[in-house]
């Protein structure tokens, strides 16, 4: 087998730095995949920005741990891949596949996912895939796709709550390496809460800063590193 492209490891999306608040289901059935009574296929959708690629990476990584044979792609629309990218991937013990809205209006890589889905099932590997809607609403024109999209277990991530995103962002800070005060957090959530994709990548910028500045987060701080003036 051929394998077309590397699996590349994202070291800091891990099970460990997931915050689970009400999604703890989500995080055991993939921590269970690699066992052999685990579900063959998850499929989990959720707002952009509520961690599904975060999920994903984390199952390979897990998977890799234990001895599995893992895969992960992301669908980019700006950078997607041709399709034969899928070809071998059917003999890989664990696939999972992230952004599958992108293939709407891409006859050739549906056609290609249904050919290579089908292969994957037979041999009995594992699926995981990740969507912003459920598999009925998926926007394919191949309806067989769309069906199979919805065999396995379908989960939902739920949304974090006020109280939630505080305690996920000092999940994530302590992770990291420093802690969020209460007042720097309460900001935050007032500045972020409905950019959560921005909030994540903030926490990395927050980081390299108070190591470079070697100062404890405060809000002023904060205002200076949102400013760019670091």
């Amino acid at each position: 087998m051929q394998v077309p492209l590397q699996f590349e490891f994202q070291s800091h999306q891990t099970f460990a730095s997931y915050y689970a608040g009400q999604n703890a289901e989500i995080v055991g059935q993939l921590q269970s995949l690699a066992a052999p009574n685990g579900e063959q296929q998850l499929y989990i959708w959720g707002d952009t920005g509520s961690g599904k690629s975060h999920l994903l990476q984390a199952c390979c990584q897990h998977a890799k741990a234990i001895g599995m044979d893992p895969f992960y792609l992301c669908l980019t629309a700006a950078r997607l891949p041709p399709p034969a990218v899928l070809e071998g991937l059917d003999d890989m013990a664990l696939v999972c596949l992230d952004d599958l809205p992108v293939l709407a209006g891409r006859a050739d890589w549906q056609q290609a996912l249904f050919n290579f889905y089908n292969r994957h099932r037979q041999n009995g590997h594992k699926l995981v895939l990740a969507a912003d809607c459920p598999p009925k609403f998926l926007p394919f024109e191949l309806l067989d796709l769309k069906t199979r999209m919805g065999w396995g277990l379908t989960l939902k991530i739920q949304s974090l709550r006020d109280d939630q995103l505080i305690a996920a962002l000092n999940h994530k800070a302590h992770f990291l390496g420093f802690d969020i005060p209460a007042s720097v957090g309460r900001f935050l959530l007032n500045h972020y809460v409905h950019d959560l994709p921005a909030l994540w990548l903030l926490l990395d910028k927050i980081d390299q800063a108070t190591l470079a500045a070697k100062r404890k987060l405060t809000v002023p701080f904060l205002k200076q590193i949102l400013a760019g003036e670091l």
